[in-house]
C-alpha cells in the first residue's frame, strides 16, 4: 500500500491520640499537626486535580499491568483475533473517556476539530505526547484508497515488555492503542475502525501501524463541508 507523509517509607510515630468523647472529659481534640497528618492519609484518587499534567503510573507497574490483562483476557480467548477485538474493546473505553479529559484540562484553549487531517494531527502529536511521553513517529495518507490513514510508532511503548508465545505470533498487543484511538475518534464524531499492524524496519522490529480506516458518512461530511 503505498502512502503520503503528511506530518521513602514514612517516619512519623504513632501518637497513640484518638478523637473522640471521654464522659468526664468532654470532647478530646487532637492537635492541629496530628489532624493534618490524618487528612493527607486519607486523600484517594478522586481528590487529585485533573489538571495535572506529570505522569503519575510508574512504567513498571504499568508494564506488569498490561502484561496481567494480556495473560487473563488470552485465557478467555479462542484465538488472536478474537484476543485483539477484546483488547480493541478495552482501549476504546479509555479512548472514550480520553478527548473529554484532555480537552478539560486546556480548558479554555481548547479547540475542536472539524476536519480530519486535523485530528488525527492532534492525536499524533498531543495525544500521543500525553499516553507516551512522545509524539508518534508518522502520519500518513493512503493514496490508495481515500478513507484510510496511518499513525506510526516505531518504538510502541505497550508491547516493549510483552512476550508473545508462538501460537500467537500473529498477535499485536498495540489493538489496546488502536481501541484509544478509535474510541477518541468516535468521541470526537469521527467515527473510524482502527487496527494495529506489525510492519517491522531496520532497527525497529516491533514498529506498528495503526490503519485508521474513517466510516464514508465523514468523509461526505468532510465534502460538503470544505468544498468550494
Amino acid at each position: 500500500m503505498s502512502s503520503q507523509n503528511i506530518i521513602n517509607p514514612s517516619t512519623s510515630k504513632p501518637t497513640g491520640l484518638k478523637a473522640g468523647y471521654n464522659p468526664s472529659l468532654g470532647p478530646i481534640q487532637l492537635p492541629s499537626s496530628y489532624q493534618s497528618q490524618i487528612a493527607s492519609k486519607s486523600r484517594n484518587i478522586y481528590d487529585h486535580s485533573v489538571f495535572r499534567r506529570t505522569p503519575e503510573v510508574n512504567l513498571s507497574s504499568l508494564s506488569f499491568l498490561f502484561s496481567a490483562m494480556i495473560e487473563q483476557t488470552q485465557q478467555t480467548s479462542k484465538g488472536v483475533q478474537q484476543l485483539e477485538a477484546k483488547l480493541n474493546s478495552y482501549g476504546y473505553g479509555v479512548g472514550n473517556k480520553f478527548l473529554e479529559l484532555i480537552t478539560l484540562r486546556e480548558g479554555k484553549s481548547a479547540k475542536r476539530e472539524t476536519r480530519i487531517v486535523e485530528v488525527l494531527q492532534f492525536i499524533h502529536s498531543q495525544v500521543w505526547k500525553t499516553l507516551f511521553g512522545r509524539p508518534a513517529d508518522g502520519l500518513e495518507k493512503s493514496q490508495d484508497s481515500e478513507d484510510e490513514y496511518m499513525i506510526i510508532d516505531n518504538l510502541p511503548l505497550m508491547s516493549q515488555f510483552i512476550s508473545v508465545p508462538k501460537d500467537f505470533n500473529q498477535l499485536n498487543v498495540n489493538a489496546f492503542t488502536a481501541g484509544i484511538i478509535e474510541g477518541i475518534l468516535d468521541s470526537a464524531y469521527f467515527q473510524a475502525n482502527v487496527s494495529a499492524h506489525t510492519m517491522a524496519a531496520d532497527g525497529y522490529p516491533l514498529r506498528t501501524v495503526f490503519l485508521i480506516k474513517f466510516d464514508h458518512g465523514v468523509l461526505e461530511r468532510e465534502a460538503i463541508r470544505f468544498s468550494r
